[in-house]
């Protein structure tokens, strides 16, 4: 069976057409340049708190304690763990440490 077409059936309606956006010019926004932040004065009591290097360190005995106890273990390591010298590490240590803290 062969298949009839008409007029009717074989065209289809077209679309209507839609406008064409018009594109609109894009103009960059100018801004202004962003200004740094004022410096706050320090006060001299507030670079003394803030350099560790110049101001004396302070532990409690307890602190001082672990500290020199850490230092003197790291130096047995560092030996290899020889027996009889744990003395020396410990007052090798405890100079470094209060080098370090004063």
């Amino acid at each position: 069976m062969a298949i009839r077409t008409t007029k009717k059936t074989a065209k289809k309606k077209a679309a209507p057409k839609k406008k064409a956006a018009v594109k609109k010019a894009v103009v960059p926004k100018k801004v202004a340049p962003k200004k740094a932040a004022p410096k706050k004065k320090v006060s001299k009591k507030a670079v003394s708190k803030q350099s560790p290097s110049t101001a004396k360190m302070s532990a409690t005995p307890e602190e001082h304690w672990k500290m020199v106890a850490v230092a003197a273990y790291y130096k047995a390591q560092a030996r290899g763990f020889a027996p009889g010298y744990d003395q020396a590490d410990w007052l090798e240590a405890e100079r470094e440490i209060d080098a370090f803290l004063s």
